[in-house]
């Protein structure tokens, strides 16, 4: 089972854990930009206000969304049936989550400060400016603790990448994208065909003739019910 089956088998509820494998990002990242709308349906006037005040703040910087951008088409790259998570728009909800709600600024900030020093220490440049192959090398180390074994220097790396991922995992299977990739069709309703003749003859009951073609006729069931004014079935 590759890494995305074993993310999608998690959001379904089949295991209960997954790995990263090393299948890098693209090198082609696209520029990030912040989120500046939001679906306001459903939301009080308070709700919108302060949804709109977070899209008008700027927490994360340039460089930090697209080293964000990077790490998230290493956890989660194209694939010839699904979209990279930067297609579905994974830094820009990270970058609204972390406004959204501040425990996360710090982690994250801090992550990727981390994330660079630890660039520099071994590449002598940032995350963001290492090649493909350099930053895999890196992620490797933190992303797979287990099979690492205890490296206390790394402890807030792999503290800080267990984070993101979980992000971006979030992110992306909560969009349009991600949802396709789970193949999820959303709510489709049952079809009825009516109480099986072996039932009704058990327990000595029958449909009135008038009434099947209204209640039971799945060719009908897209048509809404109306009724007339003295209450009685039109259709």
């Amino acid at each position: 089972m590759n890494r995305r089956e074993s993310f999608k088998s998690i959001l379904l509820g089949a295991v209960a854990g997954a790995t990263l494998t090393t299948i890098g990002c693209k090198d082609d990242i696209p520029a990030v930009e912040a989120v500046n709308e939001l679906p306001l349906y459903g939301r009080t006037p308070d709700e919108i206000k302060r949804d709109n005040d977070l899209l008008k703040s700027v927490y994360l910087d340039k460089h930090e969304l697209e080293s964000i951008a990077i790490l998230s088409d290493i956890i989660l790259p194209a694939t010839a049936t699904a979209g990279s998570a930067t297609a579905a728009g994974v830094p820009a909800f990270i970058e609204f989550i972390v406004k959204d709600l501040p425990d996360n600024q710090l982690p994250i900030r801090g992550g990727l400060m981390w994330l660079d020093s630890e660039a520099n220490r071994r590449f002598e440049k940032t995350f963001k400016a290492c090649s493909n192959s350099e930053q895999i090398k890196i992620i490797d180390d933190i992303a797979y603790p287990d099979e690492k074994g205890e490296k206390p220097q790394l402890a807030h790396g792999i503290n800080f990448f267990d984070k993101i991922r979980g992000l971006v995992v979030t992110g992306y299977y909560t969009s349009e994208v991600g949802m396709k990739d789970l193949g999820y069709k959303g709510n489709v309703p049952n079809v009825w065909d009516g109480v099986p003749q072996d039932v009704l003859d058990k327990h000595g009951m029958k449909y009135d003739e008038d009434w099947l073609p209204k209640f039971v006729d799945q060719s009908k069931r897209e048509i809404q019910a109306e009724w007339d004014e003295e209450m009685n079935l039109i259709t």
